[in-house]
């Protein structure tokens, strides 16, 4: 059992939404960490027939015990419950954990979400300060940081099982998409946009469906937590940038597996998109776990200059650099440069596969696997 950086108030009164894609541990770390406490699962059929079709009958499954949790785990199943919730929690004083794909995929349904009656929480897949000595950065840019992808003896084996069974056919259940078949083409096609602008237009004529169909299934996508796009920065903006979001999955492996490989791909374009993306999730992570607050960007100018991600909140102003080389040229720096003449108050970052820590015209270099590492504090500098 890894040790997880969430932190649910499970000594607190307040009940909770936990939320996170299939797979980043949600129900496992639950059972673990409370396995005397009452579950409810969905995802058992004889359950889910039972509270689909009368879903008063979830009052069968409380405890006597008012201090019991009540853990009700892909509560999107049947969303007609939190009704019941809402109401055991007003009448009863009875706590909640309720887990699921997306509270953005539960609002669009019309459910109620408890009227701010539960706290919300995100995981996400392991990060390198989780994995501690186990973190192996060439297995987490191949396979990602799911966990069963970590200890699997066949990651790649998982990884399309994975696909198959969850981004097909959760969709499939959900009723999102109408076409599998180019939603399945979408999927594929979107693989070569990880990491850069989004061309809705482009997508849509290399499927054969409309730009508005595209926009449907990204927004599938968000809602399910399955990827995020990234907005451009703007903020006292004094260049012309660019307007389209970039587009990532949440994790690497997803990434990975989707995008098809061909004999004249090159590997490292597609390994540095996945480097980009690790720092990503990890940092997203990081950035939840301990509520540091951030909004992430990426930047780019009309004669594209760019920084791959920025970070801006309470806490702080960053400007992030990934370099899939193990050496740094100056040309590498252009962006991050340019970006601190912007705004001198940011720090800038470039990470990198070398080893040496250096400080170029006020840009620090820091090895990538040290950053990771070490994000948590990186981040609570001011």
């Amino acid at each position: 059992m890894f040790k997880r950086l969430i932190n649910l108030p499970l000594t607190g009164t307040e009940s909770c939404f936990l939320f996170g894609p299939r797979g980043t541990g949600k129900t496992t770390w639950l059972k673990h960490n409370m396995p005397e406490h009452r579950y409810v699962d969905l995802l058992d059929q004889t359950v889910y027939f039972d509270l689909n079709v009368n879903p008063g009958h979830i009052t069968r499954y409380y405890p006597q015990d008012l201090n019991q949790w009540i853990v009700i785990d892909e509560v999107q199943k049947v969303p007609a419950l939190l009704n019941e919730v809402h109401r055991a929690i007003e009448h009863e004083g009875r706590r909640f954990i309720l887990t699921g794909s997306s509270a953005r995929s539960l609002r669009k349904k019309g459910v109620n979400l408890l009227a701010g009656r539960a706290l919300q929480y995100e995981m996400y897949p392991l990060t390198a300060l989780e994995l501690d000595s186990s973190f192996d950065l060439k297995r987490a840019l191949q396979y990602g940081q799911l966990p069963k992808a970590i200890l699997s003896a066949d990651p790649q084996k998982f990884l399309k099982s994975y696909v198959n069974t969850y981004l097909r056919e959760e969709v499939l259940q959900e009723g999102l998409a109408r076409n599998m078949q180019s939603f399945n083409r979408f999927l594929e096609i979107a693989s070569f946009s990880y990491g850069q602008q989004i061309n809705m237009t482009a997508i849509g004529k290399e499927i054969g469906v409309s730009r508005e169909t595209v926009s449907n299934y990204f927004d599938i996508l968000d809602d399910l937590l399955i990827a995020s796009r990234l907005p451009v920065f703007t903020k006292r903006a004094k260049r012309k940038l660019v307007s389209h979001p970039k587009f990532y999955y949440f994790d690497v492996g997803v990434y990975q597996i989707t995008r098809p490989k061909g004999p004249l791909d090159i590997r490292q374009e597609i390994n540095g998109a996945a480097l980009e993306g690790l720092f990503l999730q990890e940092a997203k992570a990081i950035n939840a776990y301990f509520e540091l607050g951030y909004d992430f960007y990426f930047w780019r100018t009309h004669t594209q200059i760019e920084v791959d991600f920025v970070l801006y909140g309470s806490q702080g102003f960053f400007a992030f650099e990934i370099k899939y080389r193990d050496s740094i040229k100056d040309s590498d720096l252009k962006g991050l440069k340019a970006f601190k003449k912007d705004y001198p108050e940011a720090r800038c970052y470039m990470l990198y596969l070398g080893e040496q820590e250096l400080t170029i015209n006020g840009i620090t270099v820091i090895p990538i696997q040290t950053a990771l590492m070490n994000l948590k504090a990186l981040l609570n500098k001011f």
